[in-house]
């Protein structure tokens, strides 16, 4: 380190005399004058109270935003092309969803029915209050009452998956505003919530690909949505480890519904929904059944773990 001492500075002069020396110095030792504000340290001297002395010394040169390098491996993003970034006419990106589980074969052909036995009171008023919603359901829907045609099945899909995709994201927005207004950490919860309810979005998406609801059908799930939103609201409020206990009961009969689509796929009962010269109907409810699956198995550990436990689950992490 290079230290020029001076004396106590009234004008600029005597300072100025000083940069244009330590300049001169640096210019002799790196082959070019540096950017003084980042090379330059002032402070007083310790050692020179009485006198009032200052001490300017110079630091190991900073690299400059403005200088040119040929050493830019701690900057990738700015040796991209734009040319080579696809554009959305010529790719479908979709990097802005979040991570979500991929299946395999051998993931949606595992899936089983399963089911968590009530233990606490919690457990047992979320496991009832479901199956008081699944009957009200089953009798709207006119699920099993007469046969179960593409279009009682679309409409029941549709009716699921606008409710289903109400849980995760008010179970996110409200751990989100409670680490703000708490002015502490969420543990990691909040993308596996909001993830949960992307991926129930999406199986709407793809169930309107098949059919779009008229008027009085939108109406209801208007109405249902308006109910059930509040409702779920205030229930994770007061007891976030109900709602998880609600969605994972929820989840269960989830997969039941998708496993008897797919029996009665297989048993001949429906038509092949044919999406893709390579893709069946069957094949999008074996891979919807296994993201309920996958649910059912996420609320089901967040209601058994404590609210400021870390969340098991990483980013994309398949479980069954």
């Amino acid at each position: 380190m290079t230290t020029i001492r001076i004396g106590r500075v009234y004008g600029s002069g005597r300072l100025l005399n000083a940069y244009v020396a330590l300049a001169k110095q640096q210019r002799a030792c790196f082959g070019q004058t540096a950017h003084l504000a980042n090379n330059i340290q002032i402070q007083r001297s310790h050692a020179g109270k009485s006198s009032g002395d200052f001490v300017v010394s110079s630091v190991p040169p900073v690299r400059s935003l403005f200088t040119t390098t040929t050493n830019q491996q701690n900057l990738p993003h700015f040796k991209e092309s734009l040319d080579a970034k696809p554009s959305s006419a010529n790719a479908d990106d979709r990097s802005y969803l979040l991570p979500h589980p991929i299946w395999t074969e051998d993931d949606v052909y595992k899936v089983e029915i399963t089911h968590e036995p009530p233990k606490t009171k919690i457990d047992k008023a979320a496991y009832y209050s479901v199956q008081a919603l699944r009957s009200l359901f089953d009798l709207v829907s006119l699920y099993k009452i007469g046969p179960m045609t593409e279009n009682k099945w679309l409409n029941r899909i549709i009716m699921l998956e606008t409710v289903a995709g109400v849980p995760g994201m008010i179970g996110g927005m409200a751990r989100h505003l409670k680490s703000l207004r708490k002015l502490s950490r969420d543990h990691g919860w909040i993308h596996t919530l909001l993830e949960e309810a992307e991926n129930e979005r999406m199986h709407l998406m793809t169930a309107l690909e098949l059919k779009q609801p008229g008027t009085l059908f939108r109406g209801v799930i208007i109405g249902a949505q308006g109910v059930f939103v509040n409702m779920f609201f205030i229930a994770y409020l007061l007891s976030p480890r109900f709602c998880h206990r609600f969605v994972g009961y929820l989840e269960e009969e989830a997969v039941k519904t998708y496993t008897y689509c797919i029996e009665c796929i297989d048993n001949g009962k429906l038509p092949v929904w044919k999406l893709k010269e390579d893709a069946t109907m069957r094949d999008v409810i074996l891979a919807i059944r296994a993201d309920e699956a996958h649910h059912r198995v996420v609320n089901h550990t967040l209601s058994s773990i404590h609210l400021d436990d870390p969340n098991p689950f990483h980013p994309g992490q398949r479980k069954l």
